[in-house]
Order: C-alpha cells, then structure tokens, then sequence
C-alpha cells in the first residue's frame, strides 16, 4: 500500500517564469486550508468548506464535548468572531498578491544583488518562495529585502502584461544573462510567450494573475520568513539555491493571525514534545529516519496497535504477519523494481540471490491468496497486517515521524468480486470513520480520482468500479471531490484527509481499486460455471503510518493525550514519605486492573503536581494522611481542576468507563 508518508508542507504551484521573469501556474492546485483555535492569541479559522461526516462515531461524551468546542470556538473569549484566513483557492485576490509579492521581491532582490541571478517563484499554501542563485544570505539581508520590497509597493508601480514571440523572450533573456530563465523558457510549449513587467524597471516571464499594480498590496501584511538551501530542479547534483520564503495575506488582521498559527505550530511541533515527553527518538548512531519508540510512545503505540486490530477482527478481516525481505524476483513481478526503483534500497546478495527489504506489503498478501484455490463462494477475502516497510530517503528530505525510512503501514487487501465492490468500499469508509473517529477527528476532505489517460483494464470495469466508489460515498452521505484523470494507473481511488485541532489537512487513509496485480501474478478464483476468472483487488490504509500518524495525534492533542490514550493516566502523590507505602498500595491495585499508574515522591507536593503536569498526566491522585486513614485518593486533573475524593474502587471504575468509552478525562 502506498500511504503519503511526507507531511503536508507547502505545496508549490508551478510557474513558468522569467527574470525579471518568474514562474506562474496556470491552473493553481488545491491548498491545504489551515487553522488555529488556541486559547491564546487571536482566533481564526479557514474560509474553505468543511466535509461533513454523517452521523458521529465517537462516543457521546466525546461528541457532546467536541460539539461545545466547536461552538465555543466560534468566537474567542470575549465573544468577538475570529480572523477568517483565506486560503489560494478560495481568494483569488489573495492568491494573486501572493504572486506579485514573489515578483516584487524578485526584484526588490535584484536591485541590491545586482548579480544575483533569478529561476522561480510560486506561490504556496501560506505565501510565496522565490529561488536566487547568489551568495547566502542572512537575516539582515532579510530586512533590507524587506524594506526594498515596501518602496516599490508604495511606488504604486503597474503590472502590465506583453505577449511576445520566443525569439523576442529568448533575446530578452539572453541580453539579462539570465541562464536559469532561459531554460525555463525552453520547457514552455504554448505561445505566445507572456511577460509581466513592473512598471518600466523589472520583467519577468509569466502567466500570471497578479494585481493590477504593487500599491494593491497591504506591505503591512507581508513578512519574509526565512532563507533555505534548495537545489535547482530539486536535483542534488544541481547549482545549490537560495530560497526565500515570504507569507502574505489580504489584511493585517489576517498576518497577525497567521503569525499566531505559527507559534501555536511549532509550541504543538511533535519532534521538541517528542523529545520533551520522553515518546521517540531518531539516534543518529543508528542512522536517520529510524524511528526509536520509548516506552512511554511504545505503550500508546500498543493501543493503537490493539484497537486496531480489535476493530478488524470484528469487521471480517483476517490479520496477517509477512517478512521484511524478498527474492528480488518478486518485486520484477511486481513491477517495483520497473516502476519504484528509486525509493527501494540497494539489493542484498543472500547465497548467490537477491534480496531486497520491502518497499510495500501488497506482493506478500497476493502470495498469501496464491497459496491455495478459491471459489467464487470464498469471496470477499480480506486480510491486514501492520506491515513495516523500508522507503530510500534523502537525508534532507527525513523530517521527524513524518518523513522516515522504515515505517509501518496499517495496511489490507480486500479479494472479492466486480458486484461486491460498492458493499466492500462502504465497508472500509464504515471502518475508517470508527477508527478516525476514536480521536476525535470529525471533518474530512475527500477526493475520489478517476481514470488517467494512460491505464491498464477495459473500460467496463473502470466505468463500474468507479461507479461503485462513487455510490459507496454518496450512500455514506460524505461529500467529495472528483478529480477527473487523478487515479492511478492501476485503478480509481478515494484519497481522505483529516482535520487537525489547528485545521491543518492531513493525508492519511486511501482506498485503490487496482486492476495491475492481479493480472502481473495471475491470481484467480473459480466462478459459478468452474471457469477460472481474475478478482478484483482492493488496496486499503486507514491511518496511512503509524509513524505519521503518530506524529500528527502529537501535534493534535499537543501532547496532551486523552485519557485513554495517555501512556500514564494517573500519578499518585503523596504529600510527604509518610504515605509513600500506601501510594505504592494503591499504585499496584491499579496498575492489576488495568490502569497505567506511577508513584512520584521526593519533591514537595507544589513541586510533584508542576512536574505532573508539565509531563501532561491526566489525573493526578493526591495522598495525605486523611487519604490513608480513609483509604481515599483526592483527585485533580491535570488543568488545574479539581475533581473530588473518592474510594480507589471508584476511582479505578471511572478510568475504566473514560477507557471504553475513549473519553479524554473522567
């Protein structure tokens, strides 16, 4: 299965743009729509629509909770709206400053590096980068780009548009020597070739859109963000670049809102509260991109891990264990080795054959098929299996839990026949929902892609497979979007992503119908009429990667776990040594039934509640002498609130409940 396993960073809308030229799309893509609702700072919220789920899957105290959120959030703490922060596609406007503010910071560039040279500029989800080759720059570089960049807004300069022959353009380019230009130029194929110019003093090759002139931008809500490396092309044997990224927004209001995400971003980043909180680490000893998971993320990795296979089992799926490694000969079959050779690591010589580490499960799931015939009657087979795979990354590319060379797939395959489809997609939609919905995750954004023009399979059973995709959503009664010719080679597919507490969208679960491997390992099953006929196969992820998904329940919650999720639900204190045997008492008769329970001592009880909560424990059981004749605990959470004191039994009968019912606190 090929779950997305990079996070959802800028995605980069591609001009074809010249000095004084720059690049433009021509049709920008979809943006991720991003959003806050901190209890601190401005509130604000994306304009782009929310998917609604239909009826909710969380339990009815989680719904109930996250439906007050919702309307709390609504409005910040003193009952005024939030900032709406649009996104590319829902504001053209936006999306055109965005692309003018590349070119005027283009120029801006140019005019204090006179022999910096120029290549491209897009906008992005949040703004806009442009890419210079030229000397490092620092932040006070920056600040002088910055302030250069306000005087030809204030100038008020016009955008003019002028369509040229190539000839003209590559005479242009050429008298600029602008070499990175000039081959931008050469991958145009339409004419005429356009160029936008600012005002008489900058032109870049472009497509456009932009504003009308550089005075229909507020200067006050653009800010440049930072300088990266980045090789032209994305080729590491290429020129290294200097990539200036920059955000800007329609209003003030918005940046300052936008500013505001970005610190609750990186206060929620999973690689420092991974750190902080003792769950994972990537040991540079071992190498990067392996995941090491400590016992604290081991424990909440358990629980996905139970919970997951629980729901399976109890929707017909049967699990599977396969190894890491395989004969090189599968992955020829495959076509992996064709058609994925890049991301595979380098083959292993095993008694005079190859090997090769897996790249993905679904070769061994088909051998699993193979091992015996099948009737039409055995039919749907559905087996899963969290699988773990190796992807060759670049060292550049690994970031955190979200981008990794080995990882584990939640991974399955559905066997079953042309009219089982529509019930077998429903199905996994159902089981999606359950699983997401454990976490609270009630807003989705779905695509279904459809046929490419270059495809194996006839067109009868492409038109009736997507058919069944598409009546499995419309029963589900989930909207989506149809992306015409986005489905891959083998087969159409429905792509979901998930909302996070900061609106952000997440790539996670994805189901594929492919007709490819069927037919390239021969697999069949014996009809009504004893002929032997091809079954359809399903591929299917629901949380894509443990690893990713992980990271993102991280940045979510912002490490402060629910309480049945969290690796300790409960720290004993006692108020001095005093109680410290009792606390041990009751820390064993916990732990006995289930609870995940320390004892914490040592410090003065001011001291040990800070530390528990800075550990983001849930609940914390406070015992003093009154608590030990009374063989009570009093309890309090970890915000600050206090919950009352009560008999262990109670106590423990409470988690347990919270526990079942995946409550974040009792």
């Amino acid at each position: 299965m090929a779950a997305a396993v990079s996070p959802p960073m800028l995605r980069l809308h591609h001009h074809r743009c010249c000095r004084r030229l720059l690049p433009n799309s021509s049709s920008p893509r979809r943006c991720a729509a991003y959003a806050a609702g901190s209890s601190r700072g401005p509130r604000y919220s994306i304009s782009s629509r929310r998917l609604p789920r239909s009826t909710a899957s969380p339990s009815a105290p989680e719904a109930a909770a996250a439906e007050a959120t919702e309307e709390a959030s609504a409005q910040d703490d003193k009952g005024e709206e939030r900032v709406v922060l649009p996104t590319n596609e829902s504001s053209d406007r936006l999306l055109r400053i965005r692309h003018t503010c590349a070119h005027v910071m283009a120029m801006a560039v140019q005019k204090l590096f006179p022999n910096s040279k120029v290549t491209i500029g897009p906008w992005i989800d949040n703004g806009f980068y442009y890419d210079f080759d030229m000397e490092p720059l620092t932040d006070k570089d920056l600040k002088k780009i910055k302030k250069e960049m306000d005087r030809i807004i204030r100038k008020n300069l016009p955008l003019v548009r002028e369509e040229v022959s190539r000839e003209e353009a590559q005479k242009r380019i050429e008298a600029l020597n602008e070499p990175y230009k000039l081959e931008i130029l050469e991958g145009i194929k339409e004419e005429p070739i356009t160029i936008y110019h600012i005002g008489e003093e900058w032109w870049d090759l472009c497509a456009g859109p932009h504003v009308e002139s550089t005075g229909k931008i507020n200067r006050r809500a653009v800010e440049l963000e930072s300088v990266a490396g980045a090789y032209w092309r994305g080729d590491e044997n290429n020129q290294m670049l200097q990539r200036i990224y920059g955000t800007a927004w329609e209003t003030e209001d918005q940046l300052k809102a936008y500013i505001h995400f970005k610190e609750e971003a990186k206060r929620r980043d999973h690689r420092r509260l991974g750190q902080d909180l003792d769950l994972f680490s990537i040991q540079e000893d071992a190498g990067g991109g392996l995941v090491f998971w400590h016992p604290k993320g081991a424990i909440i990795r358990h629980i996905l891990e139970d919970s997951w296979k629980q729901i399976h089992l109890q929707h017909g799926y049967d699990l599977l264990y396969t190894p890491h490694v395989a004969k090189a000969e599968l992955w020829k079959v495959s076509g992996h080795i064709d058609f994925y050779k890049e991301n595979m690591y380098n083959q292993m010589d095993v008694e005079d054959e190859l090997y090769q580490l897996r790249p993905m499960n679904c070769p061994y799931h088909i051998l699993v098929y193979k091992r015996k015939l099948h009737s039409y009657r055995d039919f749907p087979i559905r087996v899963a299996e969290l699988g773990t795979v190796y992807r060759y990354e670049l060292s550049g590319s690994l970031h955190g839990l979200f981008r990794v060379r080995g990882f584990t797939q939640d991974d399955a395959h559905i066997f079953c026949l042309e009219d089982q489809i529509k019930d077998e997609i429903r199905g996994v939609l159902d089981l999606t929902e359950q699983i997401l919905g454990q976490f609270g995750f009630r807003y989705y954004e779905i695509n279904l892609s459809t046929r490419p023009e270059k495809s194996v399979g006839s067109d009868d059973i492409w038109e009736k497979a997507t058919l069944a995709l598409k009546d499995a959503l419309d029963d589900k009664g989930w909207e989506y979007k149809v992306d015409e010719g986005g489905g891959a080679f083998y087969g159409p597919k429905i792509d979901l992503k998930i909302e996070d507490a900061l609106g952000r969208k997440w790539q996670c679960s994805t189901v594929q119908v492919d007709f490819n491997l069927p037919e390239r390992f021969d697999i069949t099953y014996v009809d009504s009429n004893t002929e032997k006929k091809r079954p359809i196969m399903i591929h299917r992820a629901v949380l894509g990667s443990l690893e990713r998904f992980f990271g993102v329940l991280i940045e979510h919650y912002a490490g402060d776990f629910p309480l049945w999720l969290a690796p300790t639900q409960a720290r004993i204190l006692p108020v001095t040594d005093n109680e410290l045997q009792y606390c041990n008492e009751v820390a064993s008769e916990l732990k006995s039934r289930g609870i995940r329970a320390e004892v914490c001592h040592g410090e003065r009880l001011p001291k040990l509640i800070r530390n528990a909560e800075m550990q983001k424990v849930p609940l914390m059981a406070v015992v003093g002498p009154k608590e030990v004749q009374a063989k009570t605990l009093t309890i309090r959470s970890r915000h600050n609130v206090e919950i009352g004191t009560m008999a262990v039994d109670e106590f423990v009968s409470r988690i347990q409940l919270a526990a079942v019912n995946k409550c974040s606190s009792l």
